[in-house]
């Protein structure tokens, strides 16, 4: 009976170290995402004021290729990968891209070697960007600032009929609006202005012909219209 105890003894103390490394029934598992690829860009500071481009994504069988150019007019200032292939060489390659771009102020620059099918993708997108730049600035050029919209009243003309005043809105000097402040409250009249309107924002001036049946409100539309005319200056 003796010899027992020691045996009974030895046994519990081997199952300690199971109890103390047992795992907890709760315990949950994380696992860790490896980061993305850093983006690569390079530009002078204070470029992000400038007009930003981003162009399309071009698919390559090493992976997508997106870049982010800024402008300021014509020039490249900075260029930001926003997609490019997870790869050694490409990840090599894009400071020289960047580099020679910005040196160039083109797409006009040379392959990297090792790196040709990035860089073919890296300057079809960097052009696209050039491209829409360019459309961005030509519009710009194309619609020079306009004056604000000024609204002028016409002079208020008496005729035989009733009164007739317009209000004219200029942008610029384009007559962009003609409005009827005042007018005789007759049919004819009423089917005339539209015309008279109609005239006017085509000739932009008052030298329009006067609706047959409405003579007398058209010499008065016409008098009040060339008064606003005169009056915007």
């Amino acid at each position: 009976m003796k010899r027992a105890i020691p045996v009974v003894v030895l046994s519990i103390a081997g199952l300690v170290p199971v109890w103390l490394y047992q795992p907890s029934a709760g315990s949950s598992t994380v696992q860790a995402t490896a980061p993305a690829p850093s983006s690569t860009s390079s530009g002078s500071a204070g470029s992000s004021g400038g007009n930003v481009v981003t162009s399309s994504t071009i698919t390559t069988e090493k992976g997508p290729v997106q870049l982010q150019v800024t402008f300021d007019g014509t020039k490249i200032t900075a260029v930001k990968m926003l997609q490019q292939p997870d790869h050694p060489q490409t990840e090599a390659a894009v400071p020289k891209l960047v580099a020679e771009t910005l040196e160039a102020q083109s797409a006009d620059i040379d392959t990297v070697s090792g790196a040709t099918i990035t860089s073919e993708a890296y300057k079809k997108s960097l052009q696209a960007t050039i491209d829409e730049n360019a459309k961005t600035a030509a519009k710009a050029s194309a619609s020079p600032t306009e004056e604000a919209a000024k609204t002028v009243d016409g002079t208020a003309v008496d005729t035989e009929k009733g009164t007739v005043q317009v209000q004219v809105t200029f942008e610029g000097d384009k007559i962009s609006a003609v409005r009827m402040l005042q007018q005789p409250n007759h049919p004819q009249t009423t089917a005339a202005v539209p015309k008279l309107v109609a005239e006017t924002l085509e000739a932009q001036s008052a030298d329009i012909d006067t609706v047959s049946g409405a003579t007398i409100t058209s010499e008065g539309y016409k008098e009040s219209l060339q008064a606003a005319i005169d009056a915007k200056g």
